[in-house]
């Protein structure tokens, strides 16, 4: 009985994060919606999205954008999504802080520089996107938010 009780609860479980998952094609949406705010604004961007796991779901390099911007578009959406906050705000606490300031060199991925924001899905981080190659984080984040706003016009 006990087994059977906990076997279900298992299955519970999983079923409830199979539910929260970012999908192969919410992550392409993503991409192509910051791609598309980014070209609208006239700059050539990269733009990653990572699951829940740091691990790429889907990415890609616009005509004309820097090949750096290919490795710091997936460290930002990776920060964000381990973190779970936004880079630009992480940044800000690293800095105002000399005690935090070795947040910047925690880990090889992470990168304190705006324009990466966590997905949320139900309540939950399931991931996150990071934008590089606009002139200036902040640009990259209005292009990040555009790509999580394809998630809030499906509901």
């Amino acid at each position: 009985m006990r087994l059977a009780l906990f076997m279900f609860l298992v299955f519970i479980s999983l079923a409830a994060q199979a539910n929260t998952r970012l999908t192969y094609s919410q992550a392409n949406e993503i991409v192509m919606a910051a791609a598309k705010q980014c070209e609208r604004d006239g700059y050539n961007v990269s733009v990653a999205v990572v699951d829940q796991s740091g691990v790429i779901r889907s990415q890609i390099r616009m005509d004309h954008a820097g090949a750096h911007t290919i490795e710091s578009s997936f460290r930002k959406a990776y920060t964000s999504a381990s973190l779970k906050l936004p880079t630009m705000r992480l940044a800000k606490i690293a800095s105002s802080d000399p005690e935090l300031h070795g947040l910047h060199h925690m880990a090889d991925n992470i990168l304190m520089l705006g324009g990466g924001l966590p997905i949320v899905i139900e309540g939950e981080v399931v991931g996150g996107i990071g934008v590089g190659g606009a002139p200036g984080t902040r640009l990259d984040e209005i292009c990040a938010e555009a790509g999580l706003k394809i998630l809030q016009e499906k509901k």
